[in-house]
């Protein structure tokens, strides 16, 4: 099987951004709602990444319907997942990704990816059920998933997943369309 990250992956942005922004054109009062002051003391360190994301997600509860918001913009998004995956996909892909299960879950059944793990956070109230599906954390759920399950190609944007690169038998590091053989020096 292949696993891959998904936002800067096998989506040209990041999902959890670009959906707040569309959240924010349907509703921009929601910009009060925004954490600032959780955001700095998280940049200056003081802040777990959790705490502060659990507070971003208050927006959330400006919407009566958010699955119904999720499908509409997948329905103007979908178009940003990048041609090298779909050129690539494969029946047994898995996606381990630290966004929201609730926003990736549709995009995924679109393409018919059989296998989502990503962060479960609670679409109503913005908190979080267990930790943020990040670093090791995604091995760790791997491998709940997969007990002596064996990765082919593990795909990430980003240094930060080197947990999985090291147990998968090839690991490939990807900026926009062009993927290139994981440097084990830089994890």
């Amino acid at each position: 099987m292949n696993v891959y990250d998904f936002d800067e992956t096998i989506y040209d942005g990041d999902s959890t951004v670009d959906f707040y922004k569309y959240c924010l054109r349907r509703r921009p009062y929601i910009i009060f709602r925004f954490p600032f002051w959780t955001a700095l003391r998280f940049v200056l360190d003081s802040r777990k990444k959790l705490q502060f994301k659990e507070r971003f997600y208050r927006f959330l509860r400006a919407f009566d319907d958010i699955d119904s918001e999720v499908l509409r913009f997948w329905d103007g998004h979908e178009k940003n997942i990048k041609r090298w995956y779909l050129e690539n996909h494969r029946p047994d892909d898995v996606v381990i990704s630290a966004s929201p299960e609730f926003l990736l879950r549709p995009v995924c059944k679109r393409l018919k990816i059989p296998v989502l793990m990503a962060s479960v956070v609670d679409k109503k109230t913005g908190l979080y059920s267990g930790e943020n599906c990040w670093g090791k954390e995604k091995v760790r759920r791997f491998y709940e998933r997969f007990e002596n399950g064996k990765i082919d190609s593990f795909y990430s944007d980003s240094y930060s997943d080197a947990p999985l690169a090291e147990i998968a038998e090839k690991a490939f590091i990807v900026s926009g369309e062009k993927i290139t053989p994981w440097d084990k020096t830089e994890s």
